[in-house]
């Protein structure tokens, strides 16, 4: 079978090469998918160039335990281990994988049951795919932490890309005023979603504009954790579900010291994969939430695309379709 492969961390179109290697087999609590459909994230992103260096711990340190990146899948189960409950062959399904390894970025994965859901009829493969990790996070945040309430004045720094496109179509449902901040290249597309407000990250700094939010939700974590503080009203929440790994850890101990004196909140999301997504799946039954789709791309194309999302220059969830 066809596989994206890499044996050592580096810049993403020159260590990643399509590869023959063999199909895997099911353990017994696993089944094999044959992928139509599957996405670029951050973990990919980190995980082909090694960095940052921390992540290596989980990674391989000189080189990759695994040599197929990809988290996130649809697919149809062709065979399933010998202890497999939830599925038989032929079932349709989706989810986000990271939670029991990687490797979608290939003609066949051999995923755990627990990692995957029954796709509905009215999703499509690549609809599918682009779910269950961007809207777990937007989810998440919002239902776990933010509490939204209707009303709320809200700020999504890193609003262009496939958290932030299902985030704002959540917030909105609340009828809250919300800002979304990213680059100059995505401000009308931005408005076009939605957004009541639009900042170029380039020409005006959000923590510094004097302006409070209710909640932040932020997916890049590009400033130092303090700055997030300017932007909050009294009780306000600023939840981080990504970024620049020392800003991360910054926000996880400075949220736990001023937790101690302020009502404001400084929090790092802690993603369950596929947690919550059979509740706005029923949303998107409904019409109410969209996906939005950057491609569908080809699988050669993999490469380059996980370059094209470095650069933050995708525009919703970037799908790759297979098969």
């Amino acid at each position: 079978m066809k596989a994206i492969k890499f044996e050592k961390y580096g810049s993403p179109e020159k260590v990643l090469r399509i590869s023959e290697v063999d199909k895997p087999e099911p353990k017994e609590n696993e089944v094999l998918v044959k992928v139509y459909a599957t996405t670029i994230n951050d973990y990919d992103w980190s995980l082909v160039r090694g960095k940052p260096y921390l992540y290596r711990l989980m990674f391989g340190f000189t080189k990759p335990k695994n040599p197929i990146p990809g988290m996130e899948l649809a697919g149809i189960i062709e065979k399933i281990g010998s202890k497999v409950k939830m599925f038989k062959v032929g079932d349709a399904v989706f989810g986000d994988i990271s939670q029991y390894g990687f490797s979608s970025f290939a003609d066949f994965c051999c995923v755990d049951e627990r990692a995957l859901l029954k796709k509905p009829d009215y999703l499509s493969m690549e609809e599918a795919a682009a779910i269950p990790h961007a809207l777990g996070l937007a989810f998440q945040a919002f239902k776990q932490i933010g509490g939204i309430k209707d009303g709320q004045k809200i700020l999504i720094n890193g609003a262009g890309g496939g958290v932030g496109s299902f985030a704002i179509q959540l917030v909105k449902m609340h009828n809250c005023n919300v800002t979304g901040v990213d680059s100059a290249n995505k401000i009308e597309r931005l408005k076009k979603l939605g957004f009541d407000n639009v900042i170029d990250y380039k020409k005006e700094n959000f923590t510094k504009n004097g302006e409070k939010y209710d909640v932040v939700l932020d997916c890049k974590t590009n400033k130092p954790a303090y700055s997030f503080l300017r932007s909050l009203s009294s009780g306000g929440k600023y939840i981080t579900i990504g970024g620049e790994i020392n800003n991360l850890i910054m926000v996880f101990v400075l949220g736990k010291i001023i937790s101690l004196f302020s009502s404001k909140q400084l929090k790092v999301l802690a993603l369950k994969p596929n947690y919550g997504i059979a509740e706005v799946l029923e949303l998107i039954k409904e019409n109410r939430l969209k996906t939005q789709i950057d491609g569908p791309y080809k699988f050669e194309e993999i490469p380059k695309l996980i370059q094209y999302f470095g650069n933050g220059k995708h525009n919703g969830k970037i799908v790759v379709k297979l098969n």
